[in-house]
């Protein structure tokens, strides 16, 4: 097994320390990086890319040393269940995704998936249970070659500080203020103090 994933063995206690419930799609990651670690070289480091936002991410986070944090795991919203595992250097690596053709052995994770039935009228051991059944047999590996000019790190800018709200930010070549203060993103309404 790869120096830089863990063991699948153990992961649903994981979950329980992370999640008060364990989520399918999060089961399902972690057999989709279970699935692609034993399909790598066993002496290389990988970044990973999530191609979801939901479940994915997380799975890769408490199975992998890879993190939104340290740079290693990448998330693109294109919302398709697909994580790739690639060498960062070379760009080579390994794309697993969710099978929808396999899905069809399996009624109740196909059900889940495609929201055929609502989430109060599934029945979550059973679901779970399936899940559990199937592990990597709904899974498809493909090899790819990552753009590695998405795998660049991009370049530490000097730090600044807004000349209206007086905080650190990336200094830019948009001035004096940050992005919040010079109207480009905003998340929050500020009412004052």
């Amino acid at each position: 097994m790869n120096k830089r994933v863990l063991p699948l063995a153990g992961f649903e206690k994981k979950i329980a320390a992370f999640r008060e419930k364990p989520a399918p799609g999060l089961i399902i990651g972690g057999y989709m990086v279970d699935e692609i670690t034993k399909n790598l070289p066993k002496d290389r480091f990988y970044d990973v890319i999530c191609e979801s936002i939901k479940c994915l991410p997380d799975a890769v986070q408490l199975l992998t040393p890879c993190s939104v944090g340290n740079g290693w795991l990448r998330i693109l919203k294109i919302g398709r269940f697909a994580m790739t595992f690639f060498d960062k250097e070379t760009g080579e690596g390994i794309r697993a995704y969710l099978d929808t053709e396999k899905l069809k052995k399996y009624p109740p994770i196909n059900e889940w998936f495609f929201k055929l039935t609502p989430k109060r009228e599934q029945d979550s051991e059973k679901l779970m249970a399936s899940i559990r059944s199937a592990g990597g047999a709904i899974i498809s590996l493909q090899k790819v070659k990552v753009d590695t000019d998405i795998t660049k790190k991009k370049k530490d800018h000097k730090v600044a500080v807004c000349a209206k709200c007086h905080e650190a930010y990336p200094a830019t070549e948009d001035g004096n203020l940050c992005k919040v203060c010079n109207g480009k993103i905003s998340y929050y309404d500020f009412s004052g103090e």
